[in-house]
């Protein structure tokens, strides 16, 4: 059964698994939140010690040609767009490598004429004699063009199903392919058929209510630690932020309740990743971190060239999709639109003093290609 048919029989068909987590969502004392807070600690010492691996999301473009709402990147929006070409990504990776980091996350909006296989498969290659690990968050691929970026040296992939209500999906999305539900939802195991070794899931919580969400998120990863066993399976638990577009989330999740997510997820499915992002402001960042993350991104931007510039030279504005005349397009000093605003902005520095006060220690390499072909 694929998890298409098992998510729209979720009612009649949680597991115990399913049906155990979502007690952990129901409304708690503080004693109560306390005594699972405790657990998720545990559980988490037990199985990753204490340690958090550091990631930097690196933006290649911003050109889309979906328009989903709550989306920075929209088509729609009238947005200033560029897309790096692989020598501006890989300056920008190095600036990345200077701060330490080893791990990083490829993102791009979702343009076929900008980003395709191809291309990514360039990045790949050009960015993995100093990266040994990269993973990906694009458009959804056939197996065959996943292998392709897999070959090229990508170990990890990220698809947020964004909101698993399809009836949200479809209000959401108005027009382009990711409409497409079903091709969405089956893209980690297209990957994982593909070779990757890191599948990484998540909602984008204030789309739906967050614990039905939650719950369709968590047999999602039941059903992926079963079929993709001989991956990791990560989960994200990303909050809407501002963005272009100005889009209003019609639901919310609290401070308390992100962070019995978090511990829910932890003592529900001990041996998963559990990402945060900067999304969420520092002072929750640095309570969460003890109740079942194990990695996160750190002076993170959203736009591509935010960290070095790049593609300064190369912007244009769009208006319906459409670029306007050059001459017009940019105005001095200007940067491409970021999918949406951070709220951590503390420097990769004092990310990792922090980290170190509160007896962490972070990980900028946790894996190598080189253990593949050993």
């Amino acid at each position: 059964m694929s998890f298409a048919q098992l998510l729209d029989d979720l009612p009649l068909r949680k597991s115990a698994t399913v049906r155990r987590f979502e007690s952990l969502l129901a409304p708690k004392t503080a004693a109560d939140f306390e005594l699972l807070a405790q657990q998720a600690r545990a559980v988490t010492r037990r199985y990753f010690g204490r340690t958090m691996r550091l990631f930097a999301p690196l933006y290649l473009s911003n050109e889309c040609i979906n328009n989903c709402r709550y989306c920075g990147f929209s088509r729609d929006n009238p947005i200033l767009r560029v897309t790096l070409d692989v020598e501006q990504v890989v300056l920008e990776a190095r600036h990345l490598a200077g701060q330490g980091f080893r791990q990083v996350l490829l993102v791009a909006g979702e343009h076929p004429k900008f980003v395709g296989r191809g291309y990514l498969a360039d990045c790949v290659r050009a960015l993995a004699p100093e990266f040994p690990s990269i993973s990906i968050e694009v458009a959804p691929m056939e197996t065959a063009e996943y292998a392709e970026i897999v070959n090229a040296g990508a170990e990890g992939l990220v698809v947020y199903q964004e909101t698993y209500n399809r009836a949200t999906y479809a209000e959401m999305h108005t027009s382009g392919p990711k409409r497409d539900f079903n091709w969405r939802l089956d893209a980690p195991e297209r990957g994982y058929a593909a070779g990757f070794r890191r599948i990484g899931v998540g909602a984008l919580f204030g789309l739906s209510p967050w614990q039905d969400e939650a719950v369709a998120l968590a047999a999602h990863v039941e059903y992926l630690l079963r079929r993709c066993w001989q991956a990791q399976i990560t989960v994200s638990v990303p909050r809407l932020r501002p963005a272009a577009g100005e889009f209003q989330p019609q639901f919310s999740i609290s401070d308390a309740e992100l962070a019995q997510l978090i511990c829910a997820l932890r003592v529900t499915f001990p041996q998963i990743g559990i990402v945060l992002s900067t999304r969420e402001r520092a002072s929750l960042r640095d309570v969460l971190i003890s109740l079942g993350v194990t990695s996160m991104s750190a002076g993170s931007h959203t736009e591509p060239g935010g960290y070095t510039h790049q593609g300064a030279d190369d912007l244009h504005l769009t208006v319906g999709g459409r670029a306007i005349a050059a001459e017009t397009r940019t105005r001095e000093g200007a940067t491409a639109t970021a999918q949406f605003e951070i709220s951590d902005e503390r420097t990769v520095a004092e990310v990792t003093d922090s980290l170190r006060r509160r007896g962490f220690e972070p990980v900028w390499k946790d894996w190598d290609q080189a253990l593949a072909k050993s």
